[in-house]
């Protein structure tokens, strides 16, 4: 979702400046690639980039394809295939061994549903979302992002496909995993990629000590929405935390009316002060929250949940003490470091270990 905020950014300062732009999106891969469908970027006619498409090897080539694409006023797509292992031929050096299928959508200002538009409404509410995006793999039709779709609304339609596209989308919604589909597109045959988008990781830490300034700094690197709970004004405040969403000065018992908790929700303690975290901790536990990581000792965690009398028999799958992952972490910008790779291989559902160790390409799509 960052690099969607970044994009529009970028947009409404190109737009300010008179400046025409196009938008690269990655809406297929077959087999490994550095970025996944859904990887954006934004060229602008003088050559400024903003977001990614791969690690760099692709972007020149991408800025002549976007180029042309603002110069002609019309979608393109274009397929990069590095299966052969002489890929310097395409002019780039990819080095993943496989074919990426990217889109490039010259952005009109003056039309009221444009890619933009379905960005910019990804941000208007803080809930899943699904985002259609239409191209052809075998022919010359591309539509481009066409629809946005959650449960309490739909931005834009798709008349001319021959399909009940809508129950696909509900189907993205609820699975919470992207899919490619093929429609009936007037006279021709359509790919559509139903894209899956989350809101960002809203992160809540508690305490608001030296220690978590840099939680703050990393998490803000990603994106994330970052609310810091303490109960001492002389720490929680907007000079020390200026990259906070959000500073909450209260006791742990009127925490909960000031904060929305959702599935992309995770809290972290780390005030320091024993009976703070202990309170907090009792009323977590009362409540639907992903990711619980608790600072210090795995002792200080049992003896917690011993005082508030907590069966640890039940789940307790989602409360994490010592917080973070063993990346041999002493000072505070490396515990940070371990908190922030363990929060979100959680919600990435991955297993935090050596990429070394995995059988399967990093990125593998078909």
């Amino acid at each position: 979702m960052k690099e969607i905020k970044d994009i529009l950014i970028s947009y409404a300062r190109a737009e300010k400046e008179g400046k025409k732009t196009a938008l690269a999106t990655v809406v297929k891969v077959e087999g490994s690639s550095y970025r996944r469908p859904g990887a954006r970027m934004l060229i602008t006619e003088d050559g400024i980039l903003t977001g990614a498409i791969s690690g760099g090897c692709l972007e020149g080539d991408a800025l002549r394809k976007a180029l042309s694409a603002i110069l002609q006023q019309e979608n393109k797509l274009i397929t990069y295939d590095t299966t052969d292992e002489d890929d310097a031929k395409f002019g780039v050096q990819l080095g993943c061994n496989g074919i990426v299928h990217i889109l490039f959508e010259p952005i009109k200002n003056d039309l009221e549903l444009n890619p933009i538009t379905f960005l910019k409404g990804l941000l208007e509410k803080r809930e899943n979302a699904v985002l259609v995006t239409l191209f052809s793999l075998a022919g010359n039709q591309h539509p481009g992002t066409n629809m946005l779709y959650t449960k309490a609304k739909q931005i834009g339609s798709l008349n001319n496909i021959n399909n009940n596209i809508e129950i696909d989308c509900l189907s993205v919604l609820e699975s919470k995993t992207s899919e490619f589909k093929k429609y009936s597109f007037e006279t021709a045959e359509i790919d559509a990629f139903i894209e899956f988008i989350a809101p960002p990781i809203t992160l809540i830490i508690a305490g608001a000590g030296n220690d978590v300034q840099p939680l703050v700094d990393f998490a803000n690197i990603l994106g994330w929405e970052i609310t810091i709970v303490d109960g001492r004004p002389t720490h929680a405040n907007i000079s020390r935390f200026p990259l906070a969403d959000q500073i909450i000065v209260s006791k742990p018992e009127n925490v909960f009316s000031q904060v929305n908790i959702d599935v992309q929700t995770a809290f972290v303690l780390m005030t320091h002060n024993y009976n703070y975290d202990l309170e907090m901790l009792g009323l977590l536990l009362k409540k639907d929250v992903s990711y619980i990581g608790v600072l210090g000792p795995k002792k200080k965690l049992q003896r917690m949940f011993d005082e508030l009398e907590f069966d640890v028999a039940q789940n307790v799958d989602h409360v994490y003490g010592p917080v973070g992952l063993d990346i041999g972490a002493e000072t505070s910008e490396e515990i940070a470091i371990s908190i922030v790779a363990e929060i979100k291989s959680v919600f990435a559902k991955s297993s935090g270990k050596a990429l070394k160790e995995k059988t399967l390409p990093i990125h593998f799509t078909l």
